[in-house]
């Protein structure tokens, strides 16, 4: 006999609820911005739901040629921004099942957290963000892009209708910001949501914390994925030698990826185990501080990585200026309009300035087309007969 969809979908919030700690989230707490009759008629449950949609995006489609850190290196094992929010779900989905939480809120919080990135990594962001601030948009930070292209661009402009739990997960991943402690702020909407969005676009230092213990997870196995990463990276490309990590910070992590995952995830299960809390223990949030220190001093900072960089920023500011021009003059031709707003829905452009589709064009390049684009419109090109 065929099963019942409603059935399926009540057999898995059952078993939910025997898993679920006081902490996490159920499926049955989602909330979406609009009604979605397609997620209510589906036997699989309202986060997992969000997980496939993310995974299914074009945003994610992109990741495969987006790096992390190092750009510009011909190196086929360095680290691409695809792996890392793998690395991030597989870390994240971890602790949380250790810690009884929402593993398919986990999966899509760490799957969409870094969609919004911009070509090149953080120095892009840097680049893009400056562009944005000189056009009165605000900063740009790759947390607010992803949500934008979420809600807003995804599938044409109509965006994917994700759920407010999703959203603020991806939101208040901040990695890089370094807070060794979170406690959720719970029972959040979507006004907060839009609010929180506003006030970080005004002031990237405003501190935003998840609504859930789901989104705390990710936000800080983010930060597992990559400090031990970044370095093994390095170090493959001859940036640093292992030599050179901190020996406090070996004494007490490990001088590995793999030392330094495994110290970090035992000790956040076992500090967050009791309390309503997720956070390290003082002993490895003050090597993990260290280790950071160490990374932004001699890796992200290094002026060896950035060789290109200044001839990148001016490739921005090109391009930008170039699309704008494209947009405002009408150019149909222009790659604004034929790889990016063809067909796209009416609801994007209401109230979006010029400069907004330009920034959302180009926060979701990758590295390679980014470059390419570059070629096709800067460059100068042989006509056969120049003057028809």
């Amino acid at each position: 006999m065929k099963a019942d969809i409603f059935d399926l979908r009540r057999l898995l919030d059952e078993r939910e609820t025997a898993l679920l700690s006081s902490r996490g989230t159920p499926s049955r707490a989602a909330v979406r911005r609009r009604p979605d009759s397609t997620a209510v008629k589906d036997h699989r449950q309202n986060f997992a739901i969000d997980a496939d949609r993310i995974l299914h995006s074009l945003a994610y489609t992109r990741y495969i040629d987006k790096t992390q850190v190092f750009y510009l290196v011909k190196n086929d094992h360095i680290t691409h921004r695809v792996l890392h929010v793998q690395l991030v779900s597989r870390i994240a989905r971890t602790i949380g099942r250790h810690l009884g939480l929402n593993e398919d809120l986990i999966e899509a919080v760490a799957l969409g957290h870094d969609l919004g990135h911009a070509p090149f990594g953080h120095d892009g962001e840097a680049y893009l963000s400056k562009l944005c601030q000189a056009h009165g948009l605000g900063h740009f930070l790759h947390a607010v892009q992803s949500v934008e292209f979420l809600e807003h661009i995804e599938r044409k402009g109509r965006g994917l209708n994700l759920t407010l739990q999703v959203l603020d997960g991806i939101l208040a991943h901040d990695g890089e910001v370094d807070l060794p402690f979170l406690r959720p702020e719970k029972d959040l909407t979507f006004e907060d949501l839009d609010r929180r969005l506003a006030e970080k676009k005004r002031d990237p230092s405003v501190q935003i914390i998840p609504m859930t213990a789901e989104g705390c997870v990710v936000r800080l196995a983010d930060t597992i994925s990559y400090i031990g990463r970044d370095v093994e990276d390095a170090i493959r490309l001859g940036l640093i030698a292992r030599s050179d990590l901190p020996a406090e910070c070996v004494e007490v992590l490990g001088d590995t990826n793999g030392k330094i995952v495994y110290n970090l995830v035992a000790d956040l299960i076992e500090t967050s185990r009791d309390g309503d809390f997720i956070a390290f223990s003082s002993e490895k949030a003050g090597a993990l501080m260290g280790l950071k220190r160490f990374n932004r001093e001699k890796i992200y900072f290094n002026p060896l990585i950035k060789r290109e960089g200044a001839k990148i920023e001016s490739l921005f500011e090109m391009i930008f200026h170039r699309l704008l021009e494209d947009l405002q003059a009408g150019r149909e031709k222009s790659p604004v309009f034929a790889n990016f707003l063809i067909d796209m829905a009416p609801a994007y452009l209401t109230g979006r300035s010029a400069a907004e589709v330009v920034r959302d064009f180009i926060a979701g390049m990758t590295d390679e087309y980014f470059l390419r684009l570059a070629g096709e419109i800067l460059l100068p090109k042989y006509h056969e007969q120049m003057f028809v």
